[in-house]
């Protein structure tokens, strides 16, 4: 069979040049391709004491929990409630459906008392982020479709729901941060020395990249000191080089035209992929996505040859894309400044540390071809150290809710 998804240094190469071009333009004018959006909370290295609520939501689950801070140790979920809050299962949901399914997880929570007054909310969707830590919803992905959530602030009116409707709520201020930007943070509370440059990945059932960069060489904005940290929306990257299953892909989502790097590489269509390459093969579970995969890959004995391979197919296409798109970014940043050679990247996401048993482990095939693509840039001098930080996502949020003043 040919495998259509394999992809060449060449094309490697050009699909890190077209996305190093377009995050450029993200940062020089609003509304383009890939948005780089700017988030306003700068993070409070050193936390004390205190505990806040976090939550979690844009994939396949929502997470309520509550997060403690210790003056000797690092920070801790100590309780923790889960529940599925899928597209499929908000299929038809307006915003104060979502915020009662939310509240109802929240309840379950036994240590949440008057005395917990922040809030970090990790919003996997674009956002448009304000100077007070809230932030405006700007498209929803995945498969979502959420009515009366775009275009106004999504965190105050959560606050005042949650302190209407949960007994000893009194909630005072909450922080609305991108996943992507919730896993830097997360990051920054494990680095051990000083990094030229910090990223936060996303590669789950969605993906996403976000970075600190010097505000003065984000040309849209009008700061000229420190650092900012911007979330590039780069699930909208539209690559070359993606072919006709990507095509059907795409014409079967309700945003069409939209999000063509995160519809071939994330956890939530691979297995879409997967069932377009055998269309004439029945295929169970009915939500057949990176997990199976992953099973299929690791099991070899129990699977048809053909499936192994086309599942092995798919992972490397995936994993070589998050490479380049690592690659746009770094490149960028090493335009802005010239003395970069140490980067901290802290990952988030099943599909990123998925293992292959038989194999090259996902984050490894990812770190390969992003340290290949490097060289061939004549930048082997720049290090990218991998961070992973258990529930970075959540730490992250939390600790954006006490950088709130």
């Amino acid at each position: 069979m040919e495998n259509i998804l394999s992809l060449t240094t060449e094309q490697l190469s050009i699909i890190v040049s077209d996305l190093e071009r377009k995050i450029n333009n993200g940062l020089s004018e609003n509304g383009q391709e890939i948005k780089c959006l700017p988030t306003y909370i700068k993070p409070v290295r050193e936390i004390s004491s205190g505990k806040c609520l976090v939550l979690d939501w844009g994939g396949t689950n929502f997470r309520a929990a509550i997060v403690e801070f210790f003056v000797d140790k690092a920070p801790e979920i100590i309780e923790c409630a889960v529940t599925e809050l899928s597209a499929e299962k908000t299929q038809g949901f307006k915003r104060e459906d979502l915020f009662k399914a939310m509240t109802a997880e929240i309840k379950k929570l036994k240590q949440l008392d008057k005395n917990i007054k922040r809030i970090g909310f990790c919003f996997s969707f674009a956002i448009e982020s304000l100077p007070d830590g809230d932030a405006k919803p700007l498209n929803l992905a995945k498969g979502f479709v959420i009515e009366g959530i775009l275009g106004s602030a999504v965190g105050k009116p959560l606050l005042q729901y949650l302190n209407d409707n949960v007994d000893h709520a009194n909630f005072e201020k909450i922080a609305v941060i991108n996943d992507t930007i919730a896993c830097l943070f997360g990051g920054l509370s494990k680095a051990k020395s000083d990094y030229d440059a910090y990223l936060g990945l996303i590669v789950g059932t969605g993906t996403n990249m976000a970075s600190s960069m010097q505000a003065d060489k984000i040309k849209k904005l009008n700061i000229k000191e420190g650092d900012i940290l911007i979330n590039t929306e780069s699930g909208n990257f539209n690559p070359p080089f993606l072919t006709y299953i990507d095509n059907l892909i795409d014409a079967d989502t309700p945003n069409k035209g939209k999000h063509r790097f995160e519809k071939a590489i994330s956890g939530k269509y691979l297995g879409r992929i997967f069932k377009l390459m055998f269309p004439y093969d029945e295929f169970y579970p009915e939500d057949f996505d990176s997990g199976t995969l992953n099973e299929i890959v690791n099991y070899p004995d129990i699977y048809k040859e053909k499936y192994v391979d086309a599942a092995r197919c798919i992972f490397e296409r995936s994993a070589k894309l998050v490479a380049a798109s690592l690659a746009g970014m770094i490149f960028v940043l090493k335009s802005q400044n010239k003395r970069l050679e140490k980067v901290l990247l802290t990952a988030e996401g099943s599909l990123f540390w998925c293992e292959d048993k038989r194999g090259t482990d996902y984050h490894k095939v990812v770190l390969r071809e992003l340290n290949r693509l490097l060289v061939e840039k004549d930048y082997a001098d720049i290090t990218v150290e991998i961070c992973k930080v258990t529930d970075a996502n959540m730490i992250g949020s939390a600790i954006a809710a006490f950088s709130l003043a």
